[in-house]
């Protein structure tokens, strides 16, 4: 039986000129750079790259870069969760304007992020002088680097899950409710199986950013070395420093990381297409 082509599909030759333009760009985007970082990385040797990761300095811009990851993700898990949950199964006044704070971070720089915090809680903010007088340091410390990765990476999971959990309506729930579930309950049993994929998609996403964040952590970090230096901020000191080999290999460690959460995210998006497919991935 021979297939029917579709009115709206392109020649051929356009086709797959089209996929040989988008191959091309995302070789000398994506791919090339990418290639050049583990290149530079392992250029002179595998000694030399360990050598530079197993620095004291590169060491402690790891456990920080992991310390903030794990503060900051389930933090925005449970935010993403809630804010989902009140915006898809709840009818409430000012719902659009949540939405709208929801996606702020996308729209602001995160060096403009990262100068709220500064303005806020810095020595001469708005909180500034109450927070020296109680000995309490926020910005320059890990405080302030919790707060602006938070910040910039909220967004991830609650952008994830509300689309998800507007496809699925609230029957299940309802019916739940109606059959004398209470509300932790119809949670727990109705809704947490219906989102658990979705939820780790964007629990995946909000990590990736949480450890590759520079801009609104160089702001309040303070670029002090082996305190508040992520990886991002100690490859920049690195590259300054022109010390580009051991810049390269902390960086080809964080690509690493990073192209382990582009796997699972792939996997996840293969294994469970129809759950994904449901909120318009």
């Amino acid at each position: 039986m021979s297939s029917r082509k579709h009115p709206l599909d392109p020649p051929a030759l356009v086709k797959w000129g089209l996929v040989l333009v988008a191959l091309v760009y995302i070789g000398i985007v994506v791919m090339l750079p990418l290639a050049s970082v583990f290149s530079e990385a392992f250029a002179q040797g595998w000694d030399l790259w360990w050598l530079a990761i197993d620095d004291p300095d590169a060491l402690a811009a790891i456990r920080l870069t992991l310390l903030v990851a794990v503060v900051a993700v389930p933090l925005n898990c449970v935010f993403g969760v809630a804010a989902s949950w009140a915006v898809a199964k709840h009818d409430f006044a000012g719902k659009a304007f949540l939405i709208s704070l929801i996606d702020l971070p996308f729209s602001i720089s995160p060096v403009v992020s990262g100068m709220v915090y500064v303005l806020l809680f810095g020595a001469q903010g708005w909180i500034g002088p109450w927070l020296q007088e109680h000995d309490i340091q926020i910005i320059y410390a890990l405080p302030g680097i919790i707060l602006a990765t938070i910040f910039v990476t909220f967004p991830f999971v609650a952008r994830e899950l509300i689309p998800l959990m507007q496809a699925q309506g609230r029957d299940e729930e309802e019916a739940a409710l109606s059959l004398g579930a209470s509300g932790f309950q119809t949670f727990r049993k109705v809704t947490l199986p219906n989102i658990r994929w979705g939820l780790l998609y964007g629990v995946l996403l909000c990590n990736a950013r949480a450890m590759g964040e520079f801009g609104a952590v160089s702001v309040v970090s303070g670029h002090i070395r082996g305190e508040t230096n992520t990886m991002p901020l100690h490859i920049e000191l690195l590259y300054n420093d022109y010390n580009l080999s051991a810049a390269f290999a902390v960086a080809s460690l964080l690509a690493g990381l990073a192209l382990v959460t582009l796997a699972l995210k792939t996997i996840l998006e293969w294994r469970h297409g129809d759950a994904l497919a449901a909120r318009g991935h």
